[in-house]
């Protein structure tokens, strides 16, 4: 039996994804040429710096000290997981190009003369301490040529599920949720639909003390609240038409609280809850893409097997498979997406796909701090 090629250490990069749900880092070690993750290192942020970080999310006192500070802490937690990566793969410095590292979201207003992103990472000291070539700020271009900014993750879905002979969706369940829509004839969709995970877990820890809600145990205990969920599911965003982004500035638990009445059960909220992320999902996938008959899912939220229930009653026509079924496990799709979206910045080769973000034109997405 053949020996498989040695692996070009020419084409590994490092990708570095910490979310909306605020959950930690992923890095990856990912080969550009094969598309291949070869190691997979999880790391939960410090709680001092998970509260900071959750707390900058919202306007504060001293906020350019704390967002300073913030950056350094993303990036030092950033250098240790990318060592432990290299550790743990026995991947030298040397051979890797660069990171994309996505950096922490605070702040995300795309749109018009005066739009922008925010991504807390100090990629300068980031480059110093991994001693790598650091690619970040992947967003702003994007929002400069006039588009959102976000989602990137569809041309990256693209080259890893597309099929040439059916549609298919992808879904992304982080904080926010998000569906790339793969068209069979090569056309390539997406936006955000609305909150995934980062409403279910501030609930949760705020009445249980949890990170996050077990496989959705606890909103299985409860029932939805129907005037709940038809006052949630009347938020503007969800009825606008794409490109379109979202995140925290807009749903958050302040988001939630003047929908709530005096004497709801939290159990119940947190059905509810999950049935939002179920709807919103389901029915965008239904007005944008109402021929897909195959959506796989990725994210942390991929894992909460109540919400993927919910899904499956609201779309029954529609088989949902993970992205572990396609050879990438649903916590490594965003890291490897960003690793990727490195290897396209360093090969000056376009990230945004302008139909997607709305941006003027296709762009080379990123800013480079050398080894």
């Amino acid at each position: 039996m053949a020996s498989l090629p040695p692996i070009d250490p020419r084409r590994l990069y490092v990708g570095l994804m910490s979310g909306t749900s605020l959950d930690g880092t992923d890095a990856v070690l990912f080969d550009a040429g094969s598309r291949a993750v070869l190691g997979h290192v999880h790391a939960p942020f410090p709680a001092a710096l998970r509260d900071e970080l959750l707390a900058l999310n919202a306007p504060g006192g001293n906020e350019l000290h704390r967002a300073a500070l913030a950056a350094n802490g993303v990036a030092r937690a950033y250098a240790d997981v990318v060592a432990q990566l290299l550790e743990q793969t026995g991947t030298p410095r040397s051979s890797v190009i660069a990171l994309g590292a996505h950096g922490q979201t605070v702040r995300h207003q795309p749109g018009g003369f005066d739009g922008y992103t925010i991504q807390l990472l100090n990629g300068a000291l980031l480059a110093e301490q991994a001693r790598i070539a650091v690619v970040c700020d992947l967003r702003s271009r994007d929002i400069a040529a006039g588009g959102q900014g976000a989602p990137l993750v569809p041309a990256f879905h693209r080259a890893m599920f597309g099929a040439a002979e059916q549609d298919v969706a992808v879904l992304n369940l982080g904080g926010i949720s998000n569906l790339s829509l793969l068209h069979a004839d090569d056309r390539t969709g997406g936006f955000d639909c609305g909150p995934a995970n980062c409403l279910m877990d501030g609930w949760i820890a705020q009445h249980q003390g949890l990170g996050f809600d077990a496989d959705g145990a606890w909103a299985a205990s409860g029932e939805i609240l129907p005037d709940l969920l038809a006052a949630l599911l009347a938020e503007p965003y969800f009825a606008l038409p794409p490109p379109k982004s979202t995140g925290r500035d807009l749903f958050h638990l302040g988001w939630l609280q003047p929908h709530l009445a005096p004497d709801a059960r939290p159990e119940d909220v947190q059905a509810t809850l999950l049935a939002l992320t179920a709807h919103t999902v389901a029915d965008a996938l239904t007005a944008h893409m109402p021929q897909a008959r195959r959506l796989i899912a990725c994210g942390g939220g991929a894992r909460n097997g109540q919400l993927m229930k919910a899904l499956g009653r609201l779309l029954p026509g529609v088989t949902l498979a993970s992205s572990a079924d396609h050879g990438l496990p649903v916590d490594q799709v965003e890291a490897a997406a960003f690793a990727w979206l490195a290897h396209r910045f360093i090969e000056r080769q376009p990230g945004n796909l302008p139909g997607v973000t709305g941006a003027a034109g296709p762009r080379v997405l990123g800013a480079l701090h050398p080894a």
